[in-house]
């Protein structure tokens, strides 16, 4: 499968350093050695194999996400012209969906305008909707960010919401469900994505024991992360009206009722995503950096190979394998379509690669089942 989304660091520092952060406090240091920002020769580069892939498989579409860091430090001018670029460079007949994913700090009036004027839609990364939410989101001082996303969210929100594309959030079983939904509602988010934080059989996530993936499917494991999930969809199914959109909720729905998936976290869509960083290094998603120091790595680069060759890659070819790179236990599992085994990045194990189920194995069961029985209870109360 062609790739489809193409994620290009713009800028490869941030503003912010949340506590938790796996990207600039994980395993992964490559970030280290590359420049801070993608000159003019990168992002041309870009450009042109972006195009050139879009011609090979006669794209019809393709999104293209500016990334961090944090993109915004680049400028939002820089930005917008680098999407416009990109525009002008693939065929007539392909569309560029462009989105920018920021902290929010850096969002004032002139650059929500610049962004909002070329079409570049923008998505906010926050951890809820109150400041004790976002007590870790701190800046290199230790400062707040609360207070410049919040402002920044709502101008946003405000000044144009047709380039509003809504928040993403990391799920934090500590929190209450409810008053975490609730409490993002006023910023007005047209969608919601919520992701599990990345972890695995060797580090795993708060709340979960890591050990032996032999342990799942099939043992009982606590499931945090799963009843805290189940929370938010009941509270977001039942009310009167669609306040928001949750992916993670739809895309559960649509797979349950047999149709395709376009996540990472759901599913056996093959995946057709790729990473250009700051220096032309053609890269895996980054979530596979939670793992180990250089997990996301290629060794290939725009200036010397095309999105072909990176198809070719053995890690990239593996991840459009199917069902064929999943572990014997997920095979066997009756929810496999719907699950998918789960993230990548959270499949591994040090010494044992990713071929096992996700670490939120019982997790994952607990929410599908869930919403298949909210799924099944709606049928029934409809008559259908």
């Amino acid at each position: 499968m062609p790739f489809g989304q193409f994620v290009v660091k713009a800028h490869g520092r941030c503003n912010l350093a949340c506590r938790y952060c796996y990207l600039y406090a994980g395993p992964d240091r490559t970030w280290r050695a590359r420049p801070a920002r993608a000159d003019d020769d990168v992002l041309a580069r870009t450009a042109a194999r972006i195009a050139e892939h879009a011609r090979a498989h006669a794209l019809p579409a393709l999104s293209l996400v500016l990334h961090g860091g944090e993109p915004l430090l680049a400028g939002a001018e820089r930005l917008a012209a680098f999407a416009g670029l990109v525009r002008d460079s693939v065929p007539a007949d392909c569309a560029v969906h462009a989105s920018v994913q920021t902290n929010a700090t850096l969002l004032d009036a002139r650059a929500v305008d610049i962004l909002a004027r070329h079409r570049v839609r923008v998505g906010i990364s926050l951890d809820g909707g109150l400041p004790a939410h976002n007590a870790a989101r701190v800046d290199h001082a230790g400062r707040p960010s609360w207070p410049a996303a919040a402002r920044g969210a709502r101008l946003l929100a405000q000044r144009a919401p047709e380039a509003y594309a809504g928040v993403l959030a990391v799920v934090d079983p500590r929190t209450d469900p409810v008053e975490f939904y609730e409490s993002l509602l006023p910023l007005a988010p047209p969608a919601l994505d919520l992701l599990l934080p990345h972890g695995n059989w060797t580090k795993p996530p708060p709340g979960l024991p890591g050990g032996d993936p032999a342990t799942a499917p099939g043992t009982a494991r606590p499931t945090p992360y799963g009843d805290w999930l189940c929370a938010v969809f009941d509270r977001w199914w039942d009310a009167d009206r669609r306040e928001t959109r949750i992916r993670l909720f739809e895309e559960c729905a649509g797979l349950l009722l047999g149709l395709p998936g376009a996540t990472e976290s759901l599913g056996l869509d093959p995946v057709a995503t790729v990473v250009v960083e700051t220096d032309g290094a053609i890269e895996q998603v980054d979530s596979l950096k939670s793992a180990y120091d250089g997990a996301a790595a290629t060794g290939l680069d725009v200036f010397g190979h095309s999105f072909d060759e990176v198809l070719g890659h053995p890690a990239v070819a593996a991840r459009q394998a199917g069902p064929a790179a999943l572990a014997p236990a997920c095979r066997a599992c009756p929810l496999l379509a719907v699950c998918g085994g789960g993230h990548y990045a959270h499949r591994y194990r040090a010494g044992r690669g990713f071929r096992h189920p996700s670490v939120y194995c019982a997790d994952l069961d607990r929410l599908i089942r869930h919403a298949a029985a909210r799924l099944a209870a709606a049928a029934v109360g409809s008559g259908k």
